[in-house]
């Protein structure tokens, strides 16, 4: 039912109302097609009328879950009786100072420190961390930033750049107080701890130091959140006197500015979802001119890093171009001259199977980062005096694992430090001696309270799609569960090119340890798979995503390590739209649905170039406005379009008010029709959180809040509240 007006009320569980959002007809019209869109109107959040409809959803969700109080207690207890709160991170060295973080029990945010290294060593020890002990004094200690105070005060807080100058006296960070991703910029004197007068609102996140440090570069954004132009800023001058270095005015694509490992260079880099573009600057030069790497063609990507090969300056060039008549869809890597960057000599060549990812550079080897077989890899290449040495991939000992390059600053260090982790090995750190093939463990994660890896076991399996397909699917439980199928969580993604990787969970314990299964279907529209598993997900394959993860799902079922009656698909963002997608084609397949921040209605979004971020969207999804194809096959799978009169799972959506990526009206829109149209009595929720972003809420006792709040559902909806 529906009302005319205001927010109507409908009996639900226990004689607690859902509120019903009152209709108003709004019609959208293209290529011909008219649909009638009755809750449009909750997209005015500045309305009081929208407002109270979301307070009285918060309000219904709440009084629907409040006997599952006690369970979030425990699940949040069990979350911090496994955490080391007080805690260091492993230190890294850049210039003169090891550089770390600390996190102190009792509260919410990072404290970011250095202390100076040892002058006297020598050699690999003096890239060998200190050991720091959380509760001795460490000699020379300075607090470079407390997030803690900068975020007193606040309902949120967000850390955007964090850059300290090449020499290191200076700071700059930015600061996100309201969730909109739209940042404060500010610096300090890390010599005197004095906070400078400069001050510089509506920025991206992040600052760039020229090398001498007289110099930061920064972004700001369109009114659509597309950062689209780079500012030069002078220390010490206002922001009225701040330069405008690059501007890009073409709405699909986003701009950035970085530098490279060498600090010889300057780099912007201008990027839709199909084609690139790289600027370069001498980094001593801060007020010279960016010119052009390669110039802009459409549907080509490439990257380029400075590399000195055999004494001279050279560009190492990853690129999706043709190579010999055939397009290198998995990226192959190249070397130019700095010179003339589109003179290329081809390094490593195309492959199928292997997906180029990224190459870093140091003085003496590189570093080579790609996929294969849905893992990462990394692959140390020395550098000798005529040019390349002999490519040596690390090996680990794991069915499952994600490894990738950490924080390696200086160009010169003899280590290379890295992370490892799987779906039950926390968090490791490593130095890598690439000239003795040793490799230190230099901290693993803490998890308190016993944790054994050995009690718990991951493996992969693989589903078959309607069209042969294999998609692989990535499972963990604990071991010795009772035979017959099993409680799971079936989490999906599936797109931007996306991949979800093994990682190491604190909070999923909770699930494990009372018997679910946790399962990460990698369909198409990931990465995981290489360049082509994204290319069949996306525009006018984007049907395979959905299909992908229905067909994993059904797996899973047939193969009896669950049943229908005991999977919740779950998924956030992009992923909520899966799930939204999979809860229309298949609900029989699911007992329910977690859907963080979904974007549920996309073809309204997409349709709206004045939203943020829609037309750098345009190469992900198609563009409707000018495609009727585009447009009929997005709305024919488009969850809120596609809502039926007919039985869905239990439902809970999670949104942020704030949130600029995907709008808090989408799920607020799918829920209000989905309240109105469903059959059956399967729970319904709606929670908004009023004072976040996309990413939800801030600090991590608040997160691990919020998570225990996810968690009890789920347990509650499979009916293990009590396990």
């Amino acid at each position: 039912m529906a009302l005319d007006s205001g927010i109507g009320t409908l009996a639900g569980p226990g004689d607690v109302t859902a509120p019903v959002a009152k209709t108003v007809r709004t019609e959208r019209v293209h290529h011909g097609d008219v649909f009638i869109d009755e809750y449009e109107w909750l997209r005015d959040k500045e309305d009081p009328e929208v407002i109270a409809y979301l307070e009285a959803e918060n309000a219904y969700t709440e009084a629907q879950t409040a006997h599952l109080g006690g369970l979030r207690n425990r699940i949040f207890d069990e979350i911090k009786s496994r955490t080391q709160e007080t805690d260091l991170s492993v230190p890294t060295r850049m210039g003169e100072y090891w550089y770390y973080s600390r996190s102190f029990e009792g509260k919410q945010y990072g404290v970011h420190c250095r202390c100076p290294i040892d002058a006297a060593a020598e050699g690999i020890d003096a890239w060998t961390p200190p050991q720091l002990e959380v509760d001795t004094e460490i000699p020379g200690e300075q607090v470079l930033l407390d997030s803690n105070q900068v975020a007193e005060g606040h309902d949120f807080f967000a850390l955007g750049a964090f850059s300290v100058s090449h020499d290191g006296n200076l700071l700059a960070y930015s600061v996100d107080t309201s969730g909109d991703e739209r940042y404060l910029l500010r610096f300090k004197d890390l010599r005197s701890g004095e906070v400078l007068a400069d001050e510089i609102a509506g920025t991206a996140p992040g600052a760039t130091w020229s090398l001498d440090g007289t110099h930061v570069f920064y972004q700001t954004v369109d009114e659509s959140w597309r950062p689209d132009t780079v500012w030069r800023h002078r220390l010490g001058t206002g922001k009225d006197d701040d330069v405008k270095v690059f501007h890009e005015p073409d709405e699909r694509y986003w701009v950035s500015i970085g530098a490279t490992r060498s600090e010889k260079y300057l780099m912007i880099w201008v990027g839709s979802k199909i084609t690139t573009e790289g600027w370069v600057l001498e980094s001593d030069n801060p007020e010279g001119d960016f010119r052009v790497i390669i110039p802009r063609r459409d549907g080509v990507e490439y990257s380029a890093e400075h590399a000195v090969v055999g004494g001279e300056n050279r560009f190492l060039i990853l690129h999706n171009d043709v190579v010999d008549g055939v397009k290198a869809e998995n990226f192959v890597l190249a070397e130019a001259p700095v010179s003339d960057p589109s003179n290329m000599t081809l390094l490593i060549g195309h492959r199928d199977d292997v997906r180029l990812e990224d190459i870093d550079p140091f003085a003496s080897h590189l570093v080579l980062s790609y996929r294969r077989e849905a893992l990462t890899r990394i692959a140390i290449w020395p550098l000798t005096e005529s040019g390349y040495g002999e490519r040596r991939e690390l090996e680990f000992d794991l069915e499952l694992f994600a490894v990738g390059s950490g924080a390696n600053p200086e160009w010169e260090q003899p280590t290379l430090r890295i992370g490892l982790t799987s779906f039950i090995t926390p968090m490791q750190v490593f130095d890598y001696v690439p000239a003795t093939g040793e490799l230190l463990l230099r901290k693993e994660q803490p998890v308190l309270g016993g944790y054994d890896a050995n009690d718990y076991e991951q493996h992969r399996d693989w589903a078959i799609a309607a069209d042969g397909t294999r998609i692989p699917i990535s499972l963990v439980r604990k071991k010795g569960l009772s035979a017959g199928p099993k409680p799971l969580l079936l989490y999906g993604y599936g797109s931007y090119e996306a991949s979800m990787d093994p990682s190491f969970s604190v909070s999923r314990l909770s699930l494990l340890d009372r018997g679910m299964v946790f399962a990460v279907a990698h369909v198409r529209g990931g990465g995981e798979m290489g360049r082509l598993w994204y290319e069949h997900g996306k525009t006018l394959t984007k049907k395979n995503t959905f299909t992908d993860f229905v067909s994993c799902a059904r797996h899973l079922i047939d193969t009896g390590v669950t049943s229908a009656d005991r999977v919740i698909a779950d998924g956030g963002s992009a992923g909520g739209l899966l799930v939204g997608a999979v809860a229309n084609l298949a609900p029989e397949l699911f007992k329910g649905i977690l859907a963080n921040v979904p974007f549920v209605d996309p073809l309204t979004s997409i349709l709206d170039p004045s939203l943020p971020l829609t037309v750098i969207e345009w190469d992900e999804w198609g563009n409707p406005l000018a495609d009727k194809g585009v447009y009929d096959y997005m709305k024919s799978y488009a969850p809120y379009e596609n809502i039926e009169a007919k039985d869905y799972p239990a439902i809970l959506a999670i949104t942020s008010i704030n949130d600029t990526r995907v709008l808090y009206v989408e799920p607020a829109k799918w829920v209000a029709k989905l309240r109105a149209t469903k059959t059956g009595d399967t729970p319904l929720l709606l929670k908004t959180e009023m004072s976040a972003g996309h990413g939800g809420v801030s600090g991590r006792y608040e997160k691990w809040k919020e998570v225990a709040f996810e968690y009890a559902w789920v347990l509650d909806t499979l009916g293990l509240a009590d396990a």
